[in-house]
């Protein structure tokens, strides 16, 4: 498998330079000192043309506001908009998690989302980082048997080296999937 270099863009301001160093993917993802939310309309029409016309893929963080991954009704309704919006612009894919107040998998929500991004591929992202060890390894099994193609993690706590965690990561790669 080759390795992908992703950049995670806050706008268009740095796409065009970051495809020229070399980026073979980018991801739209405002707000980074959040953690990422949903970028506007018209970074990701335009991104996504932009990027395009470079083939260069385009994955669009769906989040719609920075803190927790516990999402209310209505924010669930905001999230399946901008899933809609992100393919009617023609992105590739779609960057979200959902967890319940317990920092579980929300299978209900993450259900709906992943059927309202059906054409799209779709990115768990690091909400992951949220879920105990053993949890972990439970969702990557969930998420794999509804399509999920990618997961986003850092291993353990944002506040600590990956390195901290390589261990951790090594057993998350080599977990082989449920039947």
């Amino acid at each position: 498998m080759a390795l992908i270099k992703e950049f995670c863009a806050e706008n268009f301001t740095h796409v065009p330079k970051a495809i020229e160093r070399g980026a073979d993917r980018i991801e739209l993802c405002d707000n980074l000192a959040v953690g990422g939310t949903t970028v506007s309309s018209g970074v990701m029409a335009h991104s996504v043309r932009f990027c395009h016309a470079r083939n260069i893929p385009v994955m669009v963080m769906i989040r719609p506001r920075g803190g927790n991954f516990v999402f209310s009704r209505n924010e669930r309704c905001i999230m399946r908009a901008d899933i809609d919006q992100a393919s009617r612009f023609g992105a590739d894919g779609v960057v979200f998690g959902c967890l319940t107040d317990q920092n579980q998998l929300d299978v209900g929500a993450t259900a709906d989302l992943i059927d309202a991004a059906s054409d799209l591929e779709i990115t768990f992202h690091m909400a992951f980082d949220q879920l105990s060890h053993e949890d972990q390894f439970v969702a990557i099994d969930w998420l794999a048997a509804r399509g999920v193609k990618r997961i986003l993690t850092h291993g353990g706590p944002m506040d600590q080296p990956i390195t901290h965690h390589l261990n951790h990561l090594r057993k998350l790669i080599h977990h082989p999937p449920a039947d």
